[in-house]
């Protein structure tokens, strides 16, 4: 196990230093930061001091290894909006993104894992199609528009939920959170259902598929023979045996629905890492996108890490070299 890990860091590291390549290849040709720092009438010869403090008159190379000497350091440079360090502006909205990712990703697992465990058992049952049926139409229907009807049904017309912001935080561990508060759970619904529904329909469509592989197996049969009750044949060995392509996509999800929660941010002015991508995108801060970005990879690096270091513990049969 320790030979596994330490190659699988090393493998991390690479993948970190190829994206950083790629970001900073982007960034530099994606217009002059300058101009984003220095005033819209500045003189010709402020035009370059301000390029020569910045390192951009030396080579791409030499602007690399600045770069990463820098990045590895955790600098990334000021925002150009915000004139405060990038990547205390990302660590700031971090946990709102988090815990309504954590939210939605919870609220999938809990719906989707019971309901295609029953589809799979039961693939021919009207119940079980009508189950498939709404999993198809929630990964069909996208996610903006979810979220628009959502806001129009729970808070235009019944008004039973806030369309935006954040509502009351409290202070842990000092991270702003706002699950911890009543204002806070009525704020977060709307957009974590708006996350959750998509990614509740692929892990359900990847359990009943699992759980139709494992009902043809023998040692179900075997269990069926001894007198097991059904919910214990099919949620101790049958489920314990599907859940590997399940974890799989609970990764591979849970990854995506942090950096990429964007969209949903935006609809309703959830103050999260993904709204300000999206500002920042809009105004040219080069710095927030490039810390965005990293953060992003390193994200997904780290829980692919994890799922396969969890492989191991739901089937001891999986060996790790």
């Amino acid at each position: 196990m320790l030979g596994y890990t330490i190659k699988r860091l090393l493998q991390m590291v690479l993948v970190l230093f190829c994206v950083s390549v790629i970001v900073f290849l982007m960034m530099s040709f994606t217009g002059d930061p300058v101009f984003m720092v220095i005033p819209i009438d500045s003189t010709t010869a402020e035009i370059e001091q301000a390029r020569r403090l910045l390192g951009l008159d030396r080579s791409l190379l030499s602007q690399y290894f600045i770069f990463l000497g820098n990045m590895l350091q955790g600098d990334f440079g000021r925002s150009y909006v915000f004139r405060q360090p990038a990547m205390d502006l990302i660590l700031e909205r971090l946990p709102a993104t988090i815990e309504m990712v954590l939210v939605a990703i919870m609220l999938a697992t809990v719906i989707a894992v019971p309901l295609g465990v029953y589809a799979g058992a039961n693939p021919n049952k009207p119940v079980s199609r009508g189950i498939m049926a709404g999993s198809l139409l929630g990964i069909s229907l996208p996610g903006f528009w979810v979220g628009m009807m959502l806001i129009f049904f729970f808070s235009v017309r019944y008004q039973f939920l806030p369309s935006s912001g954040r509502g009351d935080t409290v202070e842990v561990l000092g991270m702003r959170i706002s699950i911890f508060t009543a204002d806070g759970w009525s704020h977060i619904i709307l957009p974590s259902v708006t996350l959750a529904l998509a990614t509740l329909a692929i892990m359900l469509r990847m359990t009943r598929a699992g759980m139709m592989e494992v009902m043809r197996q023998d040692y179900m049969r075997f269990a069926r023979a001894k007198g097991a009750s059904r919910q214990n044949i099919l949620f101790r060995h049958g489920l314990k045996n599907a859940l590997i392509p399940v974890v799989t996509i609970f990764g591979l999800q849970l990854g995506d629905l942090i950096a990429f929660a964007t969209i949903t941010e935006t609809i309703f002015a959830w103050p999260g890492t993904g709204k300000l991508l999206i500002d920042s995108i809009y105004r040219g801060d080069r710095p927030v996108i490039v810390v965005y970005l990293m953060l992003t990879a390193f994200i997904f690096v780290a829980i692919n890490f994890i799922v396969d270091i969890v492989y191991t513990l739901i089937d001891p049969r999986i060996t790790v070299k």
